[in-house]
This record gives C-alpha cells, structure tokens and sequence, in this order.
C-alpha cells in the first residue's frame, strides 16, 4: 500500500500517455494547456510564505520552491529544443542534470517571483511559436542522447503540457494535504 500512495504522489496525474492520434484538437489544447500554465502556477504559489514554499511535495521530493524553479528550467530547455528543431535537422539536444540544477543555490533559496515572471514570457513566446506550426513542422524530431530516441514536436508539445500540469498537481495535492488557502 505504501508503494501506491508514493506513486500517487509521484505521478498525481498519472504517467504521461502518448495519444492514439495527434489531432488538431489534441494539439490545439495542449498548446492552451501550456499557455494557461503560468498563471495557474503563480495563482497556486504567490501568496505561499517562504516555510510553504520549502516544503518538500512528498518524502525525498522537491520542496515547492525548487518545483517552480525546475519548471522555469524545464521549459527553457524545451523552448531551446523548439528552436533547435525548427531550424536544424533533427538535431542531438544536450541533456541536463535535473537534480542536480535543483540541488544548486538558485533553486533552493531564491525567491519564486524572477522564475514566475520568466515563465508568463517564456510562454507566451512558446504559444506564440507553438499556435503557428505548421503539419510538416509537428513531424520535426530530435535527438535525445539519454536514450537515443527520436521525439517528434507534436510528442514534446503533450509532453510539455503534461508536465506542467504534472507539477502543479505536486503543488495542488501538497496544499490541500496540509490544508492550506
């Protein structure tokens, strides 16, 4: 029983699930998915004192603060991937040490407001490239050296959406946990 109810904390959305069929509906709301995000998250989190902020979403997990610093991370990276695979032939992206970046001073100490404010920009540049793919641009892949596998952008765009909501699920599940406004 213990081993589901960490699961269930871990994936409190379940496990991301790749589409049968990549639709223009499909697409369409995970591109708004994606857009909504940053206002959800800091309507979740902005008024959270720094005691809420540093505390871990499950045990061994990352506190409040280091999940909305991962997130600003997280979709630069896929912002860099985007453009990378817009304009290269199925590039090879470099992969980054997730734990590690969140383990560094930035994301354990420093305010939330600097990674808020970069993904309400980060998105809307994101949507804005996103909303204007074409076919032909959905099918663009790149390379993910971890696992050598070939990832298509109408893949990375559920993936994405998935994520966001993946962890503001963490922050959603931790507040009403421990009964917080």
């Amino acid at each position: 029983m213990k081993d589901l109810d960490l699961e269930k904390l871990k994936y409190p959305i379940g496990k991301f699930e790749v589409p049968i069929a990549y639709t223009s509906e499909y697409i369409t709301s995970k591109i708004q998915e994606i857009a909504t995000f940053p206002e959800k998250l800091k309507n979740e989190t902005i008024h959270l004192t720094n005691e809420q902020l540093d505390t871990p979403y499950r045990p061994d997990g990352w506190t409040v603060r280091q999940l909305i610093h991962h997130c600003a991370e997280s979709h630069m990276n896929f912002y860099i991937r985007l453009k990378w695979t817009l304009t290269e032939d199925n590039p090879i992206i470099k992969p980054y040490d997730e734990k590690l970046w969140s383990g560094l001073n930035d994301n354990l100490t420093m305010p939330i407001i600097p990674s808020l404010n970069l993904l309400e920009a980060l998105h809307f540049r994101l949507c804005y490239i996103l909303k204007n793919l074409s076919e032909d641009d959905l099918e663009k892949s790149f390379i993910h050296p971890e696992n050598n596998s070939e990832l298509q952008l109408k893949r990375i765009i559920g993936m994405y959406a998935w994520h966001s909501n993946h962890h503001l699920a963490h922050i959603t599940s931790l507040k009403k946990f421990k009964n917080w406004k």
